[in-house]
């Protein structure tokens, strides 16, 4: 059996992507920053729930130290590690004449300093396979910027090009990494913006709605399946048309 792991992963995007892998016959790894996180949540039934094997990792992935504690924990427990989704983010938003080193900084270890750490550690591991897949979380905000987000857009957007470059370095192994851009996905956060914020966001998309979790996950699968062996180093938008 293949082994994902998905940083970030109790809930939202990463929980629907754990479960879509799941229910593509992935052991799961789920992965989060504390116990607390997966409080009150159902996402490790569910994935039993598909008849599949499914642990929790504890670990704060801005970390070099615990994500390497983690990596080899996931390796001990399921014998190999197959696909790894970089999902862990977070937003500090605020205008940059505004906005404290500290808070840029923080942006940016928990987004961007992440994926090196889980690729760097995730890889060393798939290069021996000689397999592997490698799917980054980035977002139309990497892509064209926001107002607002200065820490946010410059994390993803350097997921970009690190996405670029690993699948150049570790295509001969066998390897691919690819990344998703999603726009306007609906989650608790968009649920909580009043009616004329919710128009103006909605103006902008040509399907004229918010994107869902599933439909993420959706793509994540392909990118993740015998499907998609031969697709590397790309950057999917799923924004609904945000960007035309």
């Amino acid at each position: 059996m293949a082994t994902a792991l998905i940083t970030g992963s109790s809930r939202g995007i990463g929980a629907a992507i754990a479960l879509r892998l799941a229910q593509d016959g992935y052991d799961i790894a789920l992965n989060d920053i504390s116990e607390a996180m997966f409080e009150d949540n159902d996402i490790m039934e569910k994935i039993t729930a598909c008849g599949v094997k499914c642990e929790k990792f504890i670990a704060d992935v801005s970390k070099y130290d615990h994500c390497e504690e983690m990596v080899k924990a996931v390796k001990d427990t399921f014998g190999s590690l197959d696909v790894l989704v970089n999902n862990a983010g977070i937003t500090r938003d605020g205008l940059m004449a505004r906005m404290s080193e500290e808070i840029y900084d923080l942006v940016i270890a928990v987004n961007q300093k992440s994926v090196f750490n889980m690729t760097k550690l995730a890889g060393t591991i798939m290069m021996k396979q000689r397999s592997g897949r490698i799917i980054n979380l980035s977002s139309v905000a990497g892509l064209y910027g926001n107002a607002g987000q200065l820490n946010y857009s410059a994390s993803k957007a350097a997921i970009i090009g690190m996405t670029k470059t690993t699948a150049k370095e570790l295509g001969s192994r066998g390897i691919t990494c690819n990344a998703v851009a999603p726009g306007f996905i609906q989650t608790p956060m968009t649920d909580k913006l009043n009616e004329d914020q919710k128009k103006a966001i909605l103006n902008m998309i040509a399907m004229k709605r918010y994107g869902q979790v599933e439909e993420i996950a959706g793509v994540v699968s392909f990118l993740a399946s015998k499907d998609a062996s031969y697709v590397t180093g790309q950057v999917i938008e799923i924004s609904g048309g945000l960007s035309m």
